[in-house]
């Protein structure tokens, strides 16, 4: 597609967006620089509330997402290197893996974060899978009439996203201390979300830094965690299971890089 089409489709998604919140935009809106829309369109996206989309408005979100992605670049996860066996190490943006699942660390209504541009991993997934995620998350919460517990995972289409699934899991929140019931509820998110992959035959997995950024979880016991909840789980199955810890920061890296080199 031409890249004046997918301008085109984003100044309509801008102007249906606004057009639901009753805002008036000025003309000059349009005129922005593509990252600049962008990221009006991704607010826009990221405060609408669960409920239906009309076609054309999925058919142009779809077509600037496949284009962004496209530009992005995708990762295949089977190029990374193995640091010990089923296990690879990435650092980057999880959206960009095409991995059968990647894991979302997702706050008890599953419905991803509702701050415009916000940075975390809820909202970035959120972003690029598309506005049908949180409906389709939404839905899925209202038919069990329950919100997630700490510790419990669930599977959703990626739709936008290189990946098939995303895994939905909440992670614990650190007030004061880590206790015992802090780290247990960590490992459950791990062993459940692995679960759940093997429940839907996937052969594949990303997992984020559960709990450590907003969730105020110390990085290296949450890392401990989940190599240690990983490695278990990978010996206690004979299946063709690949593994990816993704993280961000350098300092996680650092970490991750330690404990992956020892057993």
């Amino acid at each position: 597609m031409s890249m004046h089409a997918v301008d085109e489709n984003l100044n309509f998604l801008i102007l249906k967006l606004s057009e639901e919140r009753k805002e008036k935009l000025d003309r000059d809106v349009f005129t922005f620089p593509f990252a600049k829309r962008f990221n009006i369109a991704r607010a826009y996206m990221n405060l609408r509330p669960a409920k239906s989309l009309s076609e054309e408005v999925v058919k142009a979100q779809n077509l600037v997402l496949s284009s962004l992605i496209k530009e992005r670049g995708i990762v295949d996860i089977f190029n990374l290197s193995e640091k010990e066996k089923g296990i690879s190490l990435f650092q980057g943006d999880i959206t960009r893996l095409n991995a059968d699942v990647i894991v979302n660390a997702a706050n008890s209504a599953a419905q991803g974060c509702f701050i415009p541009g916000h940075n975390c991993i809820d909202n970035v997934i959120h972003t690029f899978a598309g506005m049908q995620l949180r409906l389709y998350c939404h839905d899925l919460i209202k038919k069990r009439n329950k919100e997630l517990f700490t510790g419990e995972a669930i599977i959703t289409p990626g739709f936008n996203l290189p990946a098939r699934y995303v895994i939905h899991t909440v992670g614990p929140i650190i007030f004061v201390d880590v206790n015992n019931k802090k780290k247990e509820e960590l490992r459950s998110c791990y062993l459940n979300s692995m679960n759940l992959a093997l429940e839907n035959k996937c052969k594949s997995i990303v997992f984020p830094c559960i709990s450590t950024g907003e969730f105020h979880f110390p990085q290296k016991e949450a890392a401990i965690i989940a190599v240690d909840c990983v490695r278990e789980f990978l010996k206690a199955h004979d299946y063709p299971f690949k593994v990816v810890f993704n993280v961000f920061k350098d300092s996680d890296l650092s970490i991750y890089i330690e404990l992956l080199g020892t057993q």
